[in-house]
């Protein structure tokens, strides 16, 4: 079941409130992931009910569908994507690069227009990855890196932190 690009209204809404966080939409527990999976948490929910917080998925900003397959950068970093040195490849070799660079323009809009205090993306993505990354060869094998839209909002000014080091720092 491909759920195309179904959840862009539920990924973000919400014109006038005063928004201090943009979280990646999985984190929400919104069914985007590349696997069609969502992650639960209190704390996150709560902020979202509150209207404290605004969800983004990238990838599906960018016109992935859900599910998808899983893709990885390769040949270099997030940086390197954003500068047209490398790409990011899917488990088939598919080349989507364009996909996650126009998720991560996207999200980055977002994130002015709401002018967001914290950004909390979700930790080893492609897209999203704050600290870590997988390695680009479908390994499983996990490295230190930013995803393509955690590069792009750190370029902009925006902090940015992984769901484990946001639910940390409310504890």
């Amino acid at each position: 079941m491909s759920l195309g690009n179904s959840f862009k209204d539920k990924i973000y809404r919400c014109e006038d409130c005063d928004m201090k966080y943009l979280i990646s939409a999985c984190l929400a527990n919104l069914p985007v992931r590349y696997d069609g999976k969502g992650y639960y948490f209190e704390k996150i929910s709560e902020l979202l009910q509150n209207q404290q917080a605004i969800t983004v998925c990238p990838e599906i900003l960018g016109g992935l569908a859900t599910p998808r397959l899983a893709a990885e950068i390769v040949n270099g970093t997030a940086q390197d994507v954003l500068n047209g040195i490398a790409q990011v490849i899917d488990s088939q070799g598919n080349d989507v690069t364009q996909a996650f660079i126009d998720g991560a323009q996207k999200a980055l809009e977002i994130a002015k227009k709401y002018q967001v205090s914290i950004v909390v993306l979700k930790e080893n993505s492609p897209s999203c990855g704050s600290n870590f990354i997988y390695d680009g060869t479908f390994s499983g094998t996990k490295i230190s890196g930013l995803g393509i839209t955690a590069s792009l909002l750190r370029q902009h000014g925006f902090q940015v932190i992984s769901e484990d080091d946001f639910l940390k720092s409310l504890d």
